[in-house]
C-alpha cells in the first residue's frame, strides 16, 4: 500500500493478472459456493443447452477477485469500505483477467485518506467485463490503523 499522502487523483494501481483461468478453477470455486449451474463446469452444456461460448467464470468469483485487490492495495491498517460492479461482460476458461484501478478522488476526513477508485477486470483481449467503483479508507502517514470494526460514524468525528 503507497502511503495516502503519496496518492494523486488520476494514479493508477499496480494491477493483477490471474490465469488464465482453467476449468478446473472455476469448478473448484463453484463447489465452494455450492453453486452446480453446468455453465461453470460442463463444456458441452454450455454450449449446447445454453448456447454460451464455453465454460463461464462465476460473477462471484469475479467479485472475489476484485475485493482481494483492493484489500491487497490497502494492506492491513486499512478498510475497504464500499465496492459494486457490475457484469457487463462473460469471461471464459482460458481467459487472463487482469484486476486494474485507477483513483478518482481523495480527501481526508476525520483523521483518515478517504480513497474513491474505478476498477475492473479485463480479459486478455482488454475488453472490460466487470466495471466497478470503490471507496477505500487509509490510514494518514503517522496516523492510526483504520479500527476493526469499521464504523463510517468515525469520518466525520
Amino acid at each position: 500500500m503507497a502511503a495516502y499522502e503519496s496518492l494523486s487523483i488520476g494514479q493508477e494501481l499496480a494491477p493483477l493478472t490471474i490465469g488464465p483461468v482453467t476449468t478446473a478453477h472455476i469448478m473448484r470455486w463453484s463447489a465452494a459456493m455450492e453453486n452446480w449451474h453446468r455453465i461453470h463446469y460442463d463444456l458441452d452444456y454450455a454450449r449446447e443447452h445454453d448456447k454460451l461460448p464455453g465454460v463461464l467464470v462465476s460473477g462471484s468469483w469475479r467479485q472475489h477477485v476484485l475485493i482481494r485487490y483492493l484489500t491487497d492495495w490497502a494492506g492491513e491498517a486499512g478498510w475497504v469500505w464500499k465496492a459494486g460492479f457490475q457484469f457487463r461482460g462473460m469471461n471464459l476458461a482460458g481467459d487472463a483477467l487482469t484486476a486494474w484501478g485507477r483513483i478518482t478522488g481523495a480527501a481526508p476526513r476525520g483523521g483518515y485518506g478517504v480513497v474513491t477508485l474505478d476498477l475492473g477486470l479485463r480479459n486478455q483481449k482488454g475488453e472490460e467485463g466487470t466495471p466497478g467503483t470503490a471507496t477505500v479508507v487509509l490510514p494518514l502517514v503517522g496516523g492510526r490503523p483504520v479500527p476493526y470494526p469499521f464504523d463510517p460514524a468515525i469520518l466525520d468525528a
